[in-house]
């Protein structure tokens, strides 16, 4: 499957061109050897066809199976992408499964996983834990909790008596976070708008202190390209107590601490308080930002005449959740006209996935109840 890693750069963001044709289908015990980019945990095939289709670079990929005996590499999502975006070669592989990304399929933004998983742990990003008599009133708590995007249950039979019947909730983003945010002239960014009646942005009473840092308690820290859309992350964040935004180099500092609040002043830093049970203003969403950069995660470039055009152009594609364009007074002449669309995985994503007895681990089922209606 190759180990060496290759660095997405706009080479790659502009050089493909994707194909009208859907390519669902997948290749059991068939490696796409080489051509990596990075490799995430994933607990199926299907989760890693997705994780390959939300990830801006990614255009094939190759999954190794739990019943891979050659080493302990289960659960290992292979990222893939050549120029051509097909694989350099396709060998026969027992344990492993490899297919295409879904790009050109006008994939869902929120993909319904139903399926349940035995005997495997979701390793990690736990933010709440509670006793449930099964799993299937766990995976119904996660269903409810809207920070909740996956979940482990440990099952009667776990060696451990202490935490038998225990359902771990846990966390991965949900809402666009911007990799990298930056000043730079001749560039002007922004966001895809029709994805903001669907994201959950819960019009209330902003409680933010200007000049004012709120230190310590740091829980993580996140790009963001204005104080409103620090906000969001938090309000997203269940464990997020309140924040600070710095706008001398769009940091957010998410923070976690229920026992008090001690702020003191400082210029350029403005904080917090997230949201509960209301909807936020999403005017953030809908602006444009001149001077701005959002720096990598290049799905491609189009040549385009206007940053509104640009803007227009990532609302069409189902794929695009923000942008940078690049006008005519950008240094690289080379460069000018470039519309470059981007995003972010913001599927449900286990940070590890370890074979374990006795546990069975699952998603949240709220985007699956549309396909119920």
């Amino acid at each position: 499957m190759g180990s060496s890693l290759i660095l997405v750069g706009l080479l790659l963001a502009s050089s493909v061109s994707f194909s009208t044709a859907c390519p669902n289908e997948l290749q059991e015990n068939v490696d796409f050897p080489g051509s990596d980019i990075t490799f995430l945990y994933s607990p199926s095939v299907e989760h890693c066809q997705q994780l390959c289709t939300q990830h801006p670079a990614c255009l094939f990929f190759t999954f190794v199976r739990p019943d891979w005996t050659r080493d302990n590499r289960h659960f290992y999502c292979y990222l893939k992408s050549t120029p051509s975006g097909q694989p350099s070669s396709e060998t026969p592989l027992l344990g492993v499964t490899s297919g295409f990304s879904l790009k050109s399929c006008n994939p869902d933004s929120k993909p319904c996983f139903s399926q349940i998983f035995q005997n495997v742990d979701f390793l990690g990003a736990d933010y709440r834990t509670l006793f449930t008599p099964d799993y299937q009133e766990c995976q119904r708590v996660c269903t409810q909790d809207p920070g909740c995007q996956f979940f482990t249950f440990i099952t009667g039979e776990f060696s451990n008596l202490n935490i038998r019947f225990k359902c771990h909730l846990k966390f991965s983003w949900s809402v666009p976070r911007t990799p990298i945010v930056e000043k730079k002239a001749g560039v002007t960014s922004g966001f895809q708008i029709s994805r903001a009646k669907t994201l959950v942005f819960y019009s209330c009473q902003n409680q933010f202190f200007p000049n004012t840092d709120i230190p310590g308690s740091d829980l993580e820290q996140q790009q963001s390209v204005s104080v409103e859309h620090c906000q969001v992350l938090c309000s997203a964040h269940p464990t997020c107590s309140y924040f600070s935004f710095s706008s001398d180099d769009y940091k957010c500092y998410l923070k976690n601490n229920l026992s008090d609040l001690a702020v003191k002043p400082k210029d350029g830093t403005t904080s917090g308080i997230p949201a509960h049970f209301c909807q936020l203003d999403d005017t953030w969403v809908k602006q444009i930002y001149e001077g701005v950069d959002f720096r990598g995660s290049d799905i491609r470039f189009e040549l385009m005449d206007t940053a509104e055009l640009c803007q227009s152009k990532c609302d069409e594609d189902p794929n695009c959740l923000f942008y940078t364009y690049v006008d005519e007074s950008f240094s690289d002449r080379a460069a000018w006209r470039r519309c470059y669309l981007k995003r972010v995985i913001t599927m449900p994503a286990p940070p590890k996935v370890n074979k374990l007895a006795s546990v069975v681990s699952g998603f949240s089922l709220r985007d699956c109840r549309k396909s119920l209606v």
